[in-house]
């Protein structure tokens, strides 16, 4: 009894650790497939022969590393951080807690073995077949018990808004991956759709848009929401703003995934009310963007000597950014262009590379050091370090496959006076080649940060001792993180 009072007055965490390091490790473990991908579509010969070093296996491996293991850990660690601090209260249930990070260390184990092996729904994002989907519902029901009864249990009246993101994108991941993943079984590792011919298209990409919505935007927002005002000791911007922020974004959000089926059988109606909402969703993108760079007024000097600071302040540049190009490219008349181009494939990267993996990035580097009784990360100067290696590798990359993707749309649509196309389709790859060597590269230097990043993670680590925060004893009315016990 007296070790469960003690253990009340404290912070758990435990849990925050765990997720904080395996974010780290699957962050390089994802990027590693990344770069040899990248490196077969350059020297394709470099698959070996073998059918699970083929792209078509390591591609799917390497998208879900990279979303669910290197961004759902990090998120499993910042949310389990935040919602503690911003409630005053230790999490829900321990148990529940602890389950939800093994279970969610086998599906990425699971999906490391299952999709080499060529096990696959075919789903973009939702690759993974039917029992490991089932402990993906376990583990994810597991979590929003944690988080929900956590912010149940809170000693302070206010709910910060930070935990409002997370909320959203907890409650919208599991309503996708229901719906999306519905199948029947034929077998222990093979199921077909429970949909059809466009109706399974539309509701994939209802799934797929909306994974990028809710998994890899509302997320991040709960994190950009709590991390930047605390590392630059400045209040949130407008705290109103971020409440029509979060009921804009998570309203818009939810409307726009037919714009991935422009010229497609999806009916031309459904098409164009995806392109509307997917203009409309620049507004709250781009006020959340603003709102979360303007907490550093009166405090941009900071950013000159704090590395952690740009890393978390530039991933914002990167989502405004993203958040401009993504509407853009909904518009039929320029989807007419960018459509299975490469163009697609360098706006995924400049939102997953430089606005989902900076501030993943920063937010580790944020809670690491404080999580091994530390006042700040092994060497500032390997922060440092990684930040300009990372951020000339997403430039190089995102750049290479604009300009490949606008070489690619513009070849495939240029015809001569009598109607033949100018170009075959084996021209316009081999015009792309110098673009995936300049892919390649920027790939290998994002990775090289990753790995500088993990070693400064272990020597941060070694050199520390996991401490017990303990909870304040006053619950104040709190309306920003800036300033509270940390």
């Amino acid at each position: 009894m007296k070790f469960a009072n003690a253990q009340a007055t404290v912070y758990n965490d435990t849990v925050v650790r765990q997720f904080a390091i395996m974010t780290v490790v699957w962050g390089v473990v994802g990027m590693l497939v990344g770069v040899i991908i990248a490196a077969q579509l350059t020297w394709p010969e470099l698959n070996l022969g073998i059918p699970w070093l083929s792209y078509g296996r390591l591609r799917p491996l390497h998208t879900n590393a990279v979303i669910f293991a290197f961004g759902g850990c990090g998120l499993f660690a910042s949310s389990y951080y935040v919602v503690q601090r911003t409630c005053h209260v230790r999490l829900f249930n321990d148990k529940l807690a602890s389950f939800t990070f093994w279970g969610w260390q086998l599906v990425i184990l699971a999906a490391a073995i299952s999709l080499p092996m060529g096990y696959t729904s075919g789903k973009e994002y939702a690759e993974l077949e039917w029992p490991i989907d089932i402990l993906i519902t376990l583990v994810w029901v597991s979590y929003a018990v944690v988080f929900f009864g956590t912010v149940g249990t809170r000693k302070v009246r206010h709910i910060y808004v930070a935990n409002w993101f997370f909320g959203a994108f907890i409650i919208a991941v599991a309503l996708l991956h229901l719906v999306n993943s519905a199948a029947m079984p034929v077998g222990l590792m093979k199921s077909y759709s429970a949909y059809a011919g466009v109706q399974d298209a539309m509701v994939q990409w209802w799934y797929g848009h909306n994974a990028v919505g809710f998994f890899l935007t509302a997320g991040f927002l709960g994190m950009m929401y709590y991390f930047i005002p605390k590392q630059a000791e400045r209040p949130v911007y407008s705290y109103r703003l971020s409440i029509v922020h979060f009921w804009a974004l998570i309203f818009t959000y939810m409307w726009a995934g037919p714009h991935h089926l422009h010229y497609t059988a999806l009916p031309d109606w459904t098409q164009s009310l995806g392109m509307v909402f997917s203009l409309i969703l620049l507004a709250p993108s781009w006020g959340g963007m603003i709102n979360g760079v303007m907490t550093l007024s009166g405090a941009w000097h900071k950013l000159r000597d704090d590395p952690v600071l740009r890393f978390l302040i530039v991933s914002l540049s990167f989502y405004g950014m993203s958040t401009f190009e993504g509407p853009m490219m909904s518009i039929k008349t320029v989807n007419a262009l960018s459509h299975y181009t490469d163009w697609t494939v360098g706006h995924v990267h400049s939102g997953a590379l430089g606005w989902v993996g900076l501030v993943t990035m920063g937010t580790m580097y944020y809670l690491i050091p404080r999580l091994f009784g530390q006042k700040k990360m092994y060497s500032v100067k390997a922060i440092e370090v990684h930040f300009w290696i990372a951020t000339v590798g997403i430039v190089i990359y995102i750049a290479a496959m604009w300009i490949a993707g606008v070489m690619q749309g513009l070849m495939w649509r240029s015809v001569n006076p009598d109607g033949t196309l100018t170009y075959t389709f084996v021209e316009s790859v081999k015009a792309t080649y110098p673009f995936y060597v300049l892919r390649f590269l920027g790939g290998l230097l994002y990775l090289s940060g990753m790995l500088i990043m993990l070693w400064n993670t272990l020597k941060t680590a070694t050199n520390g001792n996991a401490v017990d925060v303990p909870i304040p004893a006053a619950h104040i009315h709190m309306t920003v993180p800036a300033g509270a016990s940390a």
